[in-house]
C-alpha cells in the first residue's frame, strides 16, 4: 500500500510505502518418493508420525501427510522415473530429537544404517542415515558441557 503525504511548507508531495504485515503459520515440505508404502516404514515407524489424508490411485498410494503436533510433511509419488538419479542431492532434513540416543537405537533396531554419534565443533552431536528414497538425515541436539 502506498500513500502521498506532503511535506509541510514544501508544496511537494513525497510517496511513503506502508507495508502490511502477513505471517506464515507453518511450512509443509514435499517429499518425493519412489515407493510410498515402502516410505512410511521410515517416517511412521523409525520417526513415529502419524499418517492420514491418503490418496489412492487404484490401489496404490500416491500421497499423503505424515505429522505429529509440531511438524507435518506431505509425501508424495516421485514424478519421472523411480530410480533416484545418480547426481540427484535432493533434500536434506535436519532433525532435533528429544533424545538422540534412543532415537538412534530405535532406528537401528528397525534395520537402518546409522552412523556413530559425533560431537561436532561447531556445538552440535549428531548422526546421520539415509532413508530407503536415497534422502540424507541429519539428527542432532546442542552439545552439552
Amino acid at each position: 500500500m502506498y500513500l502521498l503525504e506532503s511535506i509541510p511548507g514544501a508544496g511537494e508531495y513525497t510517496v511513503i510505502r506502508k507495508e502490511k504485515r502477513v505471517s506464515v503459520a507453518s511450512c509443509i515440505p514435499v517429499i518425493p518418493s519412489a515407493d510410498l508404502e515402502k516410505s512410511l516404514r521410515f517416517w511412521v515407524d523409525g520417526l513415529g508420525l502419524t499418517m492420514d489424508r491418503a490418496i489412492r490411485d487404484g490401489g496404490r498410494l500416491i500421497g499423503c501427510m505424515v505429522h505429529n503436533d509440531h511438524l507435518a510433511f506431505w509425501l508424495n509419488q516421485r514424478a519421472g522415473a523411480p530410480i533416484k538419479p545418480e547426481d540427484y542431492e535432493g533434500i536434506r532434513l535436519y532433525w532435533a530429537p528429544s533424545d538422540l540416543h534412543a532415537l538412534r537405537q530405535h532406528l537401528m533396531e528397525l534395520g537402518y544404517e546409522v552412523s556413530e554419534i559425533e560431537i561436532r565443533d561447531y556445538g552440535q552431536t549428531e548422526f546421520f542415515l539415509t532413508d530407503d528414497d536415497g534422502y540424507s538425515h541429519c539428527f542432532g541436539v546442542a552439545t552439552e558441557g
